[in-house]
């Protein structure tokens, strides 16, 4: 794993209420990736930074990632967050990317949220 996988890895997976997490770099769309399991299809990443773009149409329809559709509970310049029954994903968006982070059935989503905006914050102070 390189440096940013294992940061998302300490910071995130480790708090056993992340199930994935990526850090996506929004100019070139590609997705750096913690578990190594995980995958993101190019068209899933365009999604992720089209929802930071049109966030009034994203409240109201929610949007379609991982093959489910996910319901937006939050949606403003710099956060995302929706849901689809037990399962949700928190995007924070900082000066170059967006920091995302899935949980499923089983995981506190609020340990999620804090873990990933204290993470994105810290991207943020860094200009990361």
């Amino acid at each position: 794993m390189n440096q940013i996988q294992n940061l998302l890895y300490d910071a995130l997976i480790k708090t056993q209420h992340v199930e994935s997490a990526a850090l996506i770099k929004i100019r070139e769309a590609i997705a750096l990736m913690s578990p190594p399991g995980f995958h993101l299809q190019p068209e899933q990443v365009l999604v992720i930074i089209n929802a930071f773009r049109n966030s009034p149409a994203l409240r109201r329809e929610g949007f379609h990632f991982l093959d489910k559709n996910y319901r937006c509970l939050r949606a403003d310049k710099n956060s995302i967050y929706a849901k689809c029954d037990n399962n949700g994903v928190i995007m924070v968006k900082t000066k170059s990317n967006i920091l995302l982070a899935t949980y499923r059935d089983g995981m506190y989503p609020s340990v999620c949220v804090e873990a990933t905006e204290k993470l994105g914050s810290y991207f943020r102070e860094k200009e990361v």
